[in-house]
């Protein structure tokens, strides 16, 4: 048996595409108002954070979108085409003026150059890709030094009644689209662990936000 800590596997892309394409029309709805706070409290870090280029990774629906500050330049990748679809639509509906691109991409693999943004916020997609290491090396990557890499996500419980719950439910993952026994060793090595500044999401803490300073290269 495995620890409470010990990394856990992804999902693989083609389960995460399904997964989502069955979701997406309900998707707001669903896991909107579930999701809405730690899609906020990681929205109002960056835009307290330098720097205007911004990257969304797992952008979905849209629906963190009309909260960035006006002075945020967001460009927002996902592996769902589905979800996209519903994103640019609220973009239009909204007046959204600071969105300069919506793609789908898949994120541990982007076709951006080295360096292009100033801050990379993965929202909800470090216990669904199927390689979280080479997640944060592509954020890493692409976000320049001196800036920030942030996720808001679900990570494993250390214990407790909450650890047995996510334990019986990891069954689920590909139908909820989403790993309920992700460690966050399995983002995370010791030294980015030791950096970062890690924070419950009121008001259960069932999801936390977790910001890297990226100092590049070594």
């Amino acid at each position: 048996m495995s620890s409470p800590s010990s990394p856990q596997s992804a999902l693989d892309a083609e389960a995460v595409k399904a997964a989502y394409r069955r979701w997406a029309r309900v998707y707001d709805t669903v896991f909107g108002r579930v999701s809405g706070m730690g899609r906020k409290r990681a929205v109002a870090e960056v835009n307290a954070l330098p720097g205007e280029r911004v990257l969304e990774v797992g952008v979905g629906t849209g629906l963190a979108l009309p909260f960035y500050n006006q002075n945020k330049r967001i460009t927002g990748i996902d592996l769902s085409e589905d979800m996209l679809e519903r994103a640019r639509m609220r973009v239009l509906q909204k007046g959204l003026t600071n969105i300069d691109d919506l793609v789908e991409m898949d994120a541990e693999a982007t076709r951006f150059e080295d360096n292009s943004f100033d801050i990379a916020v993965a929202m909800f997609v470090a216990s669904v890709v199927p390689h979280p290491d080479r997640l944060l090396a592509e954020l890493k990557r692409i976000v320049r030094p001196g800036g920030h890499i942030l996720f808001v996500n679900h990570f494993l419980a250390q214990g407790g009644l909450r650890l047995a719950i996510e334990r019986g439910t990891a069954r689920a993952s590909r139908s909820l689209g989403w790993n309920t026994d992700f460690a966050i060793e399995t983002l995370l090595p010791p030294e980015d662990l030791a950096r970062a500044s890690i924070r419950p999401v009121p008001p259960m803490g069932f999801f936390t936000l977790v910001t890297l300073p990226h100092e590049g290269s070594k």
